[in-house]
């Protein structure tokens, strides 16, 4: 199978959304990754349920909704409502993951779950059969165009023996500074799912782009 790209809408052109999503489910693109931040969980404050319902109408890609926020489980129904299909919350800002986890399948999205680089692979292990998805941080939550953290590799590689060994059905994607240099890298350690964010909104040619990140 071949690596699923999603691209983050938080480095599109904001004056053109509409436009944005379609040139991206254009050039390939079959998720669309869509960053909340809440300003607390993460210092920077992004979009919310509005702003995801308004573009929902413009493409059939699958909505990739990805809650930087403080006890995501109490605003799921606002995303379901504006058309998330997945709905990824973090296990740092959940009190209770696995609860938030079976809420969200309970809504009637896939779930998913997101760590940040320094939370240990083996904090998570037990939650794998709660997850659709497994987000793996390669910088630090809260800012796009950063640079890829090296050590994250070695991480994917150590997710992706727990997902074969646990949870075979859950998708592995990364997040966080990757580009047409270090693709390769991140999908020979084996990852499902790729967000890119600058590196394609940031292309001129957005079907090239897609190309050169699938590797």
């Amino acid at each position: 199978m071949s690596v699923i790209l999603s691209p983050s809408l938080l480095a599109a052109d904001f004056s053109a959304l509409a436009q944005e999503v379609k040139r991206a489910e254009a050039a390939g693109a079959e998720y669309l990754h869509l960053d909340v931040m809440d300003g607390i969980f993460v210092p920077n404050i992004s979009f919310g349920p509005c702003v995801i319902s308004s573009i929902r109408p413009h493409t059939r890609a699958v909505f990739d909704v990805h809650l930087m926020v403080t006890e995501p489980a109490r605003c799921l129904r606002d995303y379901v409502s504006a058309g998330a299909d997945i709905i990824t919350g973090h296990y740092e800002a959940c009190s209770d993951p696995a609860e938030t986890l079976r809420r969200i399948r309970a809504s009637g999205v896939r779930a998913g779950l997101s760590v940040k680089p320094a939370t240990p692979p083996e904090a998570v292990r037990s939650l794998l059969p709660l997850c659709d998805l497994l987000l793996v941080m390669s910088v630090e939550p809260g800012f796009g165009g950063q640079k890829y953290i090296p050590a994250s590799t070695e991480r994917i590689r150590t997710f992706r023996q727990m997902i074969d060994s646990d949870a075979p059905q859950c998708l592995l994607e990364v997040d966080g500074g990757i580009n047409a240099g270090n693709v390769r890298e991140v999908t020979g350690a084996g990852v499902d799912v790729i967000v890119a964010g600058s590196s394609f909104f940031g292309a001129d040619d957005y079907t090239e782009a897609a190309r050169l990140l699938r590797g």
